[in-house]
């Protein structure tokens, strides 16, 4: 019946009331940490206040306060001190987010551990593959994607997360962790990963930029909602265990038809730009830091994410 029977405002009266009908839950257990480890010298990242480049102590005692928060994972990106045009420090055994994962998993060995997989914080030039004639070779990256998956697994990592965007990099992973006896270690894909500007900041924050050209020849044009499907699809037949869509806010829509099509765990990735912009804005007095955050971590729930990778997981923990 219309009003004056029907009143909605009934179930809005009081803040009590607000909570026990509220449609979804934001907890600390639904956030991730991306934290950035360097084997150089530690440091703020200037486009990203309150985010830092971490030495492996510092980013265990960060690992510590996470877990502590009851966040349940942090997801590794890795700063070399030398890059070259293989990718050596991705896969190598003493390698940076390698030296990480063994430090964090020693003192707080209930944290989940999740390492990115990609290449471009590796290379010289910048890009997430094997370049040649100024091209990404992608059937010769996917062994050394592959290579660095296994890598991060033999040194502890809980979950791997490859990033790259090349085509079958999920299949190859699943693969080689699977011969090498880690069937039972989860594949996060990056299966929606749009070529945003949102990425900005983060570039900053790993050294990864592109010495030349852009990444849209892999990552994906942010006008195509069907092949943000198809691109869902495939990696859950390659053998992801969870799909992700990047970055989250400007892709509410994608994380919502992934939602549909897909039965798998839903993640999104509330990424550097984001941020950057609530950060910036909060500053100059234009928004409310803590009330936009949540609610734009609410959205990022609403519109079906599982799982939302943010820089702000700490700062939303805590309020939680």
């Amino acid at each position: 019946m219309p009003f004056p029977h029907e009143r909605p405002r009934r179930l809005r009266s009081r803040h009590e009331i607000r909570k026990m009908v509220r449609e979804i839950e934001l907890t600390p257990g639904r956030l991730i940490l991306p934290l950035f480890v360097t084997e150089g010298k530690s440091g703020p990242v200037r486009s990203m206040p309150g985010v830092r480049q971490h030495t492996v102590t510092e980013v265990v005692k960060e690992a510590r306060e996470v877990f502590r928060l009851g966040i349940p994972a942090v997801i590794l990106f890795g700063i070399p001190k030398k890059k070259d045009e293989r990718a050596s420090g991705a896969y190598a055994k003493d390698g940076i987010v390698q030296r990480a994962v063994r430090a964090i998993k020693s003192k707080v060995p209930r944290l989940m551990v999740i390492t990115d997989v990609c290449l471009c914080e590796y290379m010289s030039h910048g890009h997430c593959g094997i370049v040649e004639k100024n091209k990404i070779n992608n059937d010769k990256s996917l062994k050394l994607l592959a290579q660095t998956a296994l890598s991060h697994a033999i040194a502890g990592a809980d979950m791997v997360a490859p990033s790259d965007m090349m085509d079958g990099r999920v299949a190859a992973i699943r693969q080689k962790l699977d011969q090498a006896g880690f069937s039972e270690t989860p594949i996060l894909s990056y299966a929606v990963k749009q070529a945003s500007s949102f990425y900005g900041p983060f570039r900053e924050a790993a050294g990864s930029a592109p010495k030349f050209g852009d990444r849209k020849t892999y990552q994906m044009d942010s006008a195509n909602s069907r092949e943000a499907i198809r691109e869902a699809e495939l990696d859950v037949k390659e053998g992801a265990d969870i799909i992700m869509v990047k970055p989250a806010l400007p892709s509410l829509d994608l994380i919502r038809a992934v939602r549909a099509a897909v039965k798998l765990p839903v993640a999104a990735y509330q990424v550097s730009g984001e941020y950057a912009m609530i950060k910036a804005a909060s500053a100059k007095g234009w928004l409310d830091e803590k009330a936009i955050m949540m609610e734009s971590l609410v959205a990022i729930r609403r519109a079906g994410a599982d799982l939302i990778i943010t820089y702000f997981a700490k700062e939303a923990a805590k309020l939680l």
